[in-house]
């Protein structure tokens, strides 16, 4: 009798627990369940999952790495990064300034290879979106903004815009938080594609302040509010 079932090339990737508790983790934070700032208790979180702490050890050196977790030097704990107002307000200048280098050092490298990318991103940002993950259109937000950064081929630029992309997680998730949706809206970056491959770099300028300006007060009255409501 002949073999009928479907060729597949590749295997599926196996899921370890501690890709697995990574995973778990890093949506309890985005979500708010671990807000900014909170502890994170190891044998609370093992007990959750169902699983030892060695493979939630590893999961949370994973998102330090990502900037999502932090660890206090003075009493050795680890908290969620915070998020205030101050905070808030920092990512959004500094952004701001480092998006707006990025695109000044490509400009004129602009090519057809940096325009695909910047479609097939903006493509896999909307599938998220239209898919309710909020986890996956963060990260295919961060692959849309990684475009004109690798772009730039600057290394100490491309340092700096992964030094905040942790923080810049929790920033984006408590900006969908405060819209209830998971994900930008999904034209949010319309404008930005369109100017990001257009003739004028100083329409890119503005539209990088303006686009990244909207996200902050939205962003800061979601802070004030969660503020009050802890009072």
């Amino acid at each position: 009798m002949s073999d009928t079932s479907p060729r597949i090339d590749r295997p599926l990737p196996r899921v370890t627990l501690r890709e697995g508790a990574a995973h778990a983790l890093r949506q309890t934070v985005l979500t708010g369940r671990l807000a900014p700032g909170a502890p994170v208790v190891e044998a609370a979180l093992a007990r959750s999952l169902g699983i030892s702490r060695a493979p939630l050890r590893e999961a949370i050196r994973e998102l330090l790495d990502e900037g999502l977790l932090v660890q206090h030097r003075a009493w050795g704990g680890v908290t969620v990064a915070p998020l205030d107002a101050t905070v808030a307000r920092e990512l959004y200048t500094l952004r701001t300034a480092l998006e707006v280098f990025a695109f000044e050092h490509v400009w004129d490298r602009r090519d057809d290879a940096f325009r695909s990318a910047l479609s097939k991103s903006h493509a896999a940002l909307t599938q998220a979106i239209d898919m309710r993950d909020d986890e996956a259109s963060i990260a295919a937000e961060f692959a849309l903004h990684n475009v004109v950064y690798e772009a730039a081929g600057h290394g100490l630029l491309l340092q700096s815009w992964s030094a905040i992309r942790g923080r810049l997680a929790l920033y984006w998730a408590a900006h969908h938080r405060a819209h209830g949706r998971p994900g930008p809206r999904r034209d949010a970056h319309d404008d930005y594609i369109r100017h990001a491959i257009g003739p004028d770099l100083d329409a890119m300028r503005e539209e990088l302040h303006d686009h990244m300006q909207r996200g902050l007060s939205t962003v800061l009255r979601f802070i004030e509010n969660r503020k009050e409501q802890a009072s």
